[in-house]
């Protein structure tokens, strides 16, 4: 038929990265470790590993988790330390700060370990419908990441993108 309908976007090299394909499975929890402070202010080294002792861990099995102190208190550094001992059997991964530093982590890893050879010379289009909190900066780290090797760089749907990026020919 000359009139057949050809779907020029699945025959093209084009190729779609979706992050939210790469968003890991687990809950995502914070534990403010104010509960374990003296009046919610004091640490007391010997009161706080008793609670860290006698707290159950398993609970956060395969959880990633964000240390955070929401009370106004001065916090030694080997405090959050001596938290992750207990959480690393069984946590995925434990930083301190809050969710949304939580997943900017998560996704800076998931970039760094982003096989981008297989964007090399093709044009990309980064999707950015997503239903899961993927932060702003996987993007950003993205686009670092994939400039130097793809042909052309858009965000959005196929349907309709923004143009970011195209490789000039070096004549």
């Amino acid at each position: 038929m000359a009139d057949e309908i050809v779907n020029r976007v699945a025959n093209s090299k084009l190729k779609t990265l979706d992050l939210e394909d790469f968003y890991p499975k687990g809950p995502r929890t914070v534990i403010d470790i104010k509960q374990w402070l003296f009046h919610e202010l004091i640490l007391k080294e010997k009161e706080f590993r008793e609670y860290l002792k006698n707290h159950d861990w398993s609970q956060y099995k395969n959880h990633y988790v964000a240390l955070t102190c929401s009370a106004d208190a001065i916090i030694p550094s080997w405090a959050y330390m001596l938290i992750t001992t207990y959480t690393s059997p069984f946590a995925k991964k434990t930083i301190v700060g809050n969710l949304q530093q939580l997943e900017t982590l998560i996704f800076q890893e998931i970039v760094a370990n982003l096989n981008a050879e297989v964007y090399k010379n093709v044009p990309v289009i980064i999707k950015g419908c997503s239903n899961k909190p993927i932060p702003e900066t996987a993007y950003v780290q993205l686009i670092e990441k994939l400039q130097p090797i793809a042909k052309t760089i858009m965000f959005g749907e196929a349907c309709s993108t923004v143009a970011l990026y195209k490789k000039r020919n070096n004549i």
